[in-house]
């Protein structure tokens, strides 16, 4: 494999924060507004046992227009009364705004916190965003890795695991990632590895 230039790397991963920790935030604020109890263990049970499950799981956020926005769908949802956390099997979660394109996340599971402050995506997690017709270098692209941790007031994700970043003029491997919104920087920790197509002249 050859090393991608640095102005090369620099073009995929520029926009990689705002694409993934926008969509991220989203989804987690999306969730908090769909499991909101509005208070504490129901029947004080300090156990960590779930007190609600639902089954086939799809929301839909229209806006005033009524064009779907964000749509999460999951085969299992799980809540539980003693730290108020929430687990989803296959998570998807989908974002359709306006004028953007399209943000899709999705793994084999997901844990949101109780204080909706952290969202950890686990096994075969995949991040994609569509590509923008006549934008130079804007995709599509698609992150891949095990494990994802996202803070979204913090506008932060990390990982420690190996990842993947995918796009049309080539690909990067690496282990470890730290994605900042608000410095609008992507991190990679180590052993940073990949191929690029020649520009076409």
């Amino acid at each position: 494999m050859e090393f991608p230039s640095r102005r090369a790397l620099d073009r995929v991963i520029a926009w990689m924060p705002i694409l993934l920790l926008a969509g991220l935030a989203a989804l987690t604020w999306w969730l908090d507004a769909q499991v909101q109890d509005g208070g504490g263990p129901r029947d004080g049970n300090a156990r960590h046992d779930p007190d609600l499950f639902a089954q086939g799981v799809r929301g839909v956020e229209l806006d005033a227009e009524g064009r779907a926005v964000q749509t999460l769908a999951a085969s299992r949802a799980r809540h539980f009364p003693d730290d108020g956390t929430v687990e989803f099997d296959d998570p998807r979660f989908r974002l359709t705004q306006p004028g953007r394109p399209v943000f899709e996340v999705q793994a084999d599971r997901a844990r949101v916190s109780g204080d909706r402050e952290h969202a950890y995506f686990e096994g075969d997690v995949k991040a994609a965003r569509a590509g923008e017709p006549g934008a130079e270098g804007a995709g599509p692209v698609t992150l891949s890795t095990e494990f994802l941790h996202v803070v979204p007031k913090e506008n932060r994700a990390s990982t420690d695991r190996p990842v993947t970043i995918t796009e049309p003029r080539g690909i990067i491997h690496a282990t470890g990632l730290v994605l900042d919104n608000e410095a609008r920087t992507a991190k990679l920790r180590s052993d940073v590895r990949g191929t690029f197509a020649p520009p076409p002249r």
